[in-house]
């Protein structure tokens, strides 16, 4: 898989250029402190960052980042920041160490050692948190709970996402990490080139530009729903960012709602005539796909009927980059878009 990370390095070498080790400060520096080292900013402090929850204020520029939820760890590390500790990944990771492949290019590529990792299998765990003594918690992408931001806040201040659970754009994420971290215009030029990333690695698939992709999840235990991501959750709103057309049904739905996942009845599956491309998530054997086209009434939408189905492999790095983030996007977009393109063919 293509791992193109020029953009993000070039942001990273220009915020680690100023680079303020904390050893310059402190002769009793240890190593855990060394890699919080914090990067000259571009902002006046204090920092007030708007949420869902109000307001946090960053009194002084951050030397030790924590993150929570997925992802949010992405935006420091492209900016040359290592975090003190990040959430540990359980799905999408590819030797079991939990860390996704572009996170720990990252680490490499700053020299850096793997953070501390907050197993949070069964919820964010407090105790490692505060344990690592941050002084800012990134969580601009997340579902956090009021319960949930109240006790983070106890240990430092704390982003939370700015409007629905898990449906912050990686734009926003950038931007409310970013300021938090007084980086926002290293922020805003990483953004920059990932969009221009995005568009270039999009026109190479002229045939996916009036394309109406439709991101889903299909039960193989239970075909009698419909599953899909609403235009709130990041990986449907992404392709619609980029021009793409929105199914109907997802536009009715999601309008409705301010979840990011919902199911409608297979009774329903008319409604998704309109849809060009049908994206599951799904074994390799392709046992989801025979599935859903044998299914009496899955089967009545016109993509599913053409084969016009692309299977994201359960576990997988391209799985878990179809939720795009700062790191994610150079490393997996080639080969997604490719995916996407492939199912509008699926004889050749």
């Amino acid at each position: 898989m293509p791992r193109n990370r020029s953009a993000v390095t070039a942001i990273a070498v220009t915020a680690a250029a100023t680079l303020l080790l904390t050893a310059c400060a402190s002769p009793s520096t240890t190593a855990d402190s060394a890699s919080a080292a914090s990067v000259s900013s571009d902002a006046t402090f204090p920092v007030t960052v708007e949420h869902v929850y109000g307001e946090t204020v960053i009194p002084s520029q951050p030397e030790r980042v924590a993150t929570v939820a997925w992802a949010n760890q992405e935006v420091p590390l492209a900016l040359g920041v290592v975090p003190v500790g990040m959430a540990k990944v359980t799905w999408g990771d590819d030797d079991d160490n939990g860390i996704l492949p572009w996170v720990e290019d990252a680490l490499a590529d700053l020299d850096a050692e793997t953070p501390v990792l907050f197993d949070e299998t069964d919820g964010i765990d407090f105790e490692a948190v505060a344990d690592t003594a941050p002084d800012v918690i990134l969580a601009a992408y997340s579902g956090l709970t009021q319960e949930e931001y109240d006790t983070l806040s106890k240990i430092a201040p704390v982003v939370a996402y700015p409007d629905f659970a898990w449906g912050t754009t990686y734009q926003d994420m950038i931007r409310m990490n970013s300021a938090a971290l007084g980086l926002s215009e290293q922020g805003d030029a990483l953004i920059d080139e990932l969009q221009i990333e995005v568009e270039t690695a999009l026109a190479g698939y002229p045939e996916l530009a009036e394309s109406t992709v439709m991101f889903s999840y299909i039960n193989p235990a239970d075909l009698s729903e419909i599953g899909f991501y609403s235009s709130h959750d990041t990986r449907a709103s992404f392709l619609t960012d980029l021009g793409l057309p929105s199914p109907t049904a997802v536009d009715q739905e999601s309008a409705l709602s301010d979840q990011f996942f919902m199911t409608v009845s297979a009774e329903q599956a008319e409604r998704f005539d309109d849809v060009d491309v049908f994206v599951t998530y799904g074994e390799a054997d392709g046992a989801i796909v025979d599935a859903i086209q044998a299914d009496p009434l899955l089967s009545q939408i016109p993509s599913v009927a053409a084969g016009q189905i692309a299977v994201l492999e359960n576990g997988t790095p391209l799985a878990a980059s179809a939720n795009p983030s700062p790191l994610s996007i150079s490393w997996g977009i080639d080969d997604y878009f490719a995916l996407l393109a492939g199912a509008l063919t699926p004889e050749g």
